[in-house]
């Protein structure tokens, strides 16, 4: 090599060098933290159940020119925000009357206390109105038994809507129609807490953040001090919620298609502060590597469809067999017998006293489907058979999973107008 070509070659060195320097700067620059004011979205935070992660100030915030992958779903979320440069104001007035549409959810699903539950297909509408005198009326499931004073769980939730809205809650009547059974371990309390928030939010004209706050769950969780029932209320599906220090989070597990619930309801009321009461504060290693193992093996199971691994996934040793020894003692037997009849897997659902069975191979309408096709029939069956083996008076219901959550069905003044119909006309 000559002592030219050593040169061009030292000069096309430098070059390159000071080019890539330069390109790092500039991306350095483009990923650092913006001096520039919060997001105008930001002042409108006005209550404590309004969250937001914290943020490490060391690390860069992501920048617009990042690639997205599927699972960036707050990112996407931040962005389009970020370009909208109105608030919905024409949505925002307060409404006369609303009517709420919640579903039943069944907690725990064996070994996940406190934090997986489903939505369960049988469904409470709960109309409140502006009035000039407090009112609840009901009929239905559990009319006689439920609370027609202000320690209903709808009026609990109805004031917590309007503090959050930061707004004087006006005098209100509420008609309650149930079909969901009552303290009995299907999320009746919860069902109850959803409908009020939702209902006291739109009559109070206030909308609130989910992106990356989920805010109606930190109020509806608040309340009823646990995800487990009130996710699957508010997003359907099977859900799974944790708190990480700041705010309760969720994500949904699939369900898998064909998934039916066959549900033996005993005439009792299960109070769950009752069952509560016979849990320990603590539990052992042996048995918390158990649960640990079962609830992975649950959250996998349906992930995958593996529905014979089911029967795995809802064993527990942390409040089923003390429950079963306490106050309900058919609970083992009428899960082995909805086992060894076909079920998946059976399980006690929430604080009981409902037992839960799933079974597989329902396609579209189960009443034009032939019965051998499925086992809901001859586990329900079984489990009756249990029931009056043991004395304990109840009915069978069979339904599905709801992948729906709660929702408004019918508003006054309605938020549908000439140009624009939302679903049922609301």
């Amino acid at each position: 090599m000559t002592s030219n070509d050593t040169t061009k070659l030292a000069a096309t060195a430098l070059v390159a060098g000071g080019l890539g320097a330069l390109l790092s700067y500039y991306l350095s620059q483009r990923q650092r933290p913006s001096s520039s004011p919060p997001n105008a979205l930001a002042h409108t935070t006005r209550t404590s159940f309004i969250f937001h992660d914290p943020t490490n100030e060391t690390t860069p915030t992501t920048s617009d020119a990042t690639v997205l992958f599927p699972h960036s779903h707050e990112e996407r979320m931040r962005r389009r925000i970020a370009a909208r440069m109105s608030i919905e104001e024409e949505n925002s007035q307060p409404r006369r009357s609303v009517t709420v549409r919640v579903p039943a959810s069944s907690a725990n699903c064996g070994p996940g206390f406190d934090c997986i539950g489903l939505a369960v297909d049988l469904w409470t509408e709960v109309t409140v109105s502006r009035a000039e005198t407090f009112e609840i009326t009901a009929e239905g499931e559990g009319a006689d038994d439920m609370p027609k004073d202000e320690t209903n769980y709808i009026v609990t939730g109805v004031k917590a809507a309007y503090e959050t809205a930061e707004k004087p809650m006006p005098p209100l009547k509420y008609h309650i129609v149930s079909r969901i059974p009552y303290a009995r371990g299907l999320g009746s309390s919860s069902a109850a807490i959803v409908a009020g928030i939702i209902a006291g939010l739109v009559l109070a004209g206030h909308r609130l953040p989910v992106w990356g706050s989920e805010s109606l769950l930190q109020i509806a969780a608040s309340i009823e001090g646990h995800p487990d029932n009130v996710a699957p209320v508010i997003y359907g599906g099977f859900q799974i919620g944790i708190h990480n220090g700041t705010r309760w989070i969720t994500e949904r597990i699939p369900t898998p298609p064909g998934l039916q619930l066959v549900m033996f309801i005993p005439d009792f009321i299960g109070k769950t502060s009752a069952a509560r009461g016979l849990l320990k504060d603590t539990i052992n290693r042996q048995d918390a590597a158990f649960n640990i193992g079962r609830v992975a093996f649950l959250v996998h199971a349906l992930a995958v469809g593996n529905l014979d691994n089911l029967k795995w996934g809802v064993q527990d040793k942390m409040h089923q067999p003390q429950r079963a020894a306490a106050i309900y003692p058919h609970l083992y037997p009428m899960i082995k017998a909805a086992e060894e009849a076909g079920a998946c897997c059976a399980y006690l659902s929430g604080a009981g006293p409902t037992v839960m069975a799933m079974t597989s191979g329902a396609s579209g309408d189960i009443f034009t489907q032939r019965e051998k096709e499925r086992t809901d029939f001859t586990v329900a069956r079984a489990m009756m058979e249990v029931a009056q083996e043991f004395n304990v008076k109840g009915r069978i219901v069979v339904t599905q999973a709801s992948q729906d959550g709660a929702r408004v069905v019918k508003v006054d003044p309605p938020f549908s107008t000439a140009d624009i119909t939302f679903r049922d006309n609301v």
